[in-house]
């Protein structure tokens, strides 16, 4: 059984897109045949879900750069007393892309991490595969992913149908690499032997906590104000989504050992999830990437 899994990351996730397109183009095939089962957490929910609708990557890449600045507007600068974005804008692109498609049309095996905050648990949405615990089949697809990217205090939480809020799947499983792993032997009955995973992140940032000599710590070393913009930085959220996805990578390489495949790259810098400027610089990365691991992933996809 082969898997996709792509991590969560905001307009980060133009960098697995990049590669994804890549990818495609190379072997003249949407993704969606590549892969058995497809799963993505926030930002990557966006593009799963892309897939397994049989989009090509290439229009999903043209809207991240044509709308990520209208996604990105703020309403706040701080977030204190209402979220840093409106969810409006996203809702309406989300539902201009996959209309009225609900899970219990997809039948692709679909994975999207997220959180119901009400009841205060992780939940899976999943597409029409079979799974006893898709009870939630009638939701549409729209506002899985709309769950999946609601990041706390950036955007407001999802109201799903009145029935529950729900935010970032992040929070758990930013890396859904072991939601996938956990599916595959559980409902799938696969042995760990045949399950490969090639897992996309969206760029290692090197996010900085220097040491210095202040005792408490508090609002601004972790969530850092910029003057005079006011402009308040992710930096507590990036780190946590950082680090929920590279321990799931660690286990998941220790479990499944040269049929897990992580993609990732250095990005040098801080890159907040919420900045479009740095859209091109991570398409140009995403190709650079898939170039230097090409022989790999295409072997991985072999037979």
């Amino acid at each position: 059984m082969k898997i996709l899994c792509i991590d969560g990351g905001g307009i980060r996730g133009i960098f697995a897109i990049a590669i994804l397109r890549a990818l495609e183009e190379e072997l003249k095939r949407p993704i969606s045949e590549l892969f058995d089962m497809v799963a993505g957490t926030s930002t990557g929910s966006i593009i799963a879900a892309s897939a397994a609708l049989n989009k090509n990557m290439s229009e999903i890449q043209e809207s991240y750069k044509q709308f990520g600045e209208k996604i990105f507007v703020r309403q706040a600068k701080i977030g204190l007393f209402k979220s840093v974005y409106s969810d409006r804008y996203l809702r309406f692109l989300l539902k201009k892309a996959f209309g009225n498609t609900q899970l219990a049309d997809i039948e692709k095996p679909l994975l999207i991490p997220a959180v119901d905050l009400t009841h205060g648990k992780p939940f899976i949405h999943r597409s029409n595969y079979g799974h006893p615990g898709s009870d939630e089949l009638t939701i549409q697809l729209w506002n899985s992913v709309l769950s999946s990217c609601s990041a706390p205090v950036y955007f407001p939480p999802n109201n799903v149908d009145n029935k529950y809020l729900s935010i970032d799947g992040g929070l758990w499983a930013n890396n859904p690499s072991l939601v996938c792993l956990t599916e595959a032997v559980d409902f799938f009955q696969t042995d760990m032997n045949d399950i490969k995973i090639m897992s996309l992140g969206t760029g290692l940032q090197k996010i900085d906590f220097t040491i210095d000599h202040e005792k408490y710590w508090g609002v601004r070393h972790w969530l850092p104000f910029h003057f005079p913009s006011m402009k308040i930085t992710p930096k507590l959220l990036d780190l946590a989504l950082h680090l929920s996805s590279e321990s799931v990578s660690y286990h998941c390489k220790l479990l499944l050992k040269e049929n897990y495949l992580r993609i990732n790259e250095d990005l040098g810098e801080e890159v907040p999830f919420d900045d479009p400027s740095y859209m091109d610089r991570l398409s140009s990365l995403g190709r650079d990437v898939y170039k230097k691991n090409k022989e790999e992933i295409l072997k991985f996809l072999e037979n």
